[in-house]
């Protein structure tokens, strides 16, 4: 039986830097509406990777930048109670 995560964690992305695509993964102890947003060094929003409801467990997402120009990104993971952000680093 798998078991289900203690806290809300938002994991650093890997590989970091990269250059193609990245892995985002975040955990949840409970079921809850979930956002998960790419933004980049100015605060413009780049990709809305995640926008619904998940499960409570273990969760990955891949994020494919495309035509996004090389730099710095933050990435920020929000439910109804948490928030938190991590940087990532995009080298064409």
């Amino acid at each position: 039986m798998p078991t289900i995560p203690e806290s809300i964690t938002l994991f650093q992305n890997y590989p970091n830097p990269f250059n193609a695509s990245t892995t985002i993964r975040f955990d949840l102890p409970y079921d809850s509406h979930v956002k998960l947003i790419v933004y980049d060094i100015a605060g413009r929003e780049i990709s809305a990777l995640v926008n619904e409801k998940k499960s409570a467990g273990y969760h990955s997402v891949i994020w494919n930048p495309g035509n996004v120009a090389s730099g710095m990104y933050i990435y920020i993971l929000k439910t109804k109670n948490f928030s938190k952000s991590g940087k990532m680093v995009f080298e064409k």
